[in-house]
């Protein structure tokens, strides 16, 4: 079959995860949340002592060092570090509140976008969500989208995945996150060629829809 990636970028929240998940299950594609390498490092970064300071250099040799195996199964996603299974442990918000202390590293972001590159080239038939996805890391993406929601339905969504957390913990994952990785990665507009999607007021379904409505019809 001929290649097939769509790229999915937004702010936290937005529901890029579900979104990206649904749509490969609905095309039969693999799926590949950038994300989690993001926070598979930052944990290998806390439990090392790097981030106190930070110690950069550090954090980028432990990145160029680590080896990440990154399951591509949209029922099923998982990732390991190192052969251990991280796949749950990355979510824990300890992680969540330190991710952005490597996601904004510049040199952390170039080896890890390598190897996101490298997932596409080997896949074939993907969808890969997070940022940078449409404009750094698959700017040749056949279906690049920018998933956009206001901020009351963002916080909202994230409450609902994370029973329990705190209102300063909620602001902190959605909005404080935002902002810091605004200073290295541009989600907030379309870049020229992304089609803007905003679900505030759709439905999980109605997104996949209108994603999958952007998939010429040669190529599901």
């Amino acid at each position: 079959m001929q290649p097939l990636v769509i790229a999915i970028d937004g702010p936290s929240g937005s529901g890029k995860s579900s979104t990206s998940r649904l749509v490969a299950e609905r095309l039969g594609l693999a799926y590949l949340d950038t994300g989690s390498m993001y926070r598979a490092i930052a944990l290998g970064c806390l439990d090392a002592g790097l981030l106190e300071g930070p110690d950069l250099d550090g954090i980028i040799t432990f990145t160029r060092d680590a080896c990440l195996d990154v399951g591509t199964d949209p029922a099923s996603p998982s990732i390991t570090i190192d052969g251990v299974d991280v796949t749950t442990d990355i979510r824990r918000p300890e992680v969540s509140a330190c991710v952005s202390t490597v996601a904004v590293v510049p040199q952390v972001r170039a080896i890890l976008t390598g190897q996101m590159r490298r997932i596409v080239e080997q896949t074939g038939r993907i969808v890969l969500e997070g940022r940078d996805t449409t404009t750094v890391v698959t700017p040749d993406a056949q279906v690049r989208v920018l998933l956009v929601a206001n901020q009351d339905a963002r916080m909202a969504r994230r409450n609902a995945e994370l029973d329990g957390i705190s209102h300063a913990d909620l602001t902190d994952q959605v909005v404080r996150r935002d902002r810091d990785d605004a200073t290295v990665s541009q989600f907030e507009t379309p870049a020229p060629g992304v089609v803007c999607v905003d679900s505030t007021e759709m439905t999980l379904d109605e997104v996949a829809d209108a994603v999958i409505a952007l998939v010429p019809a040669d190529l599901r």
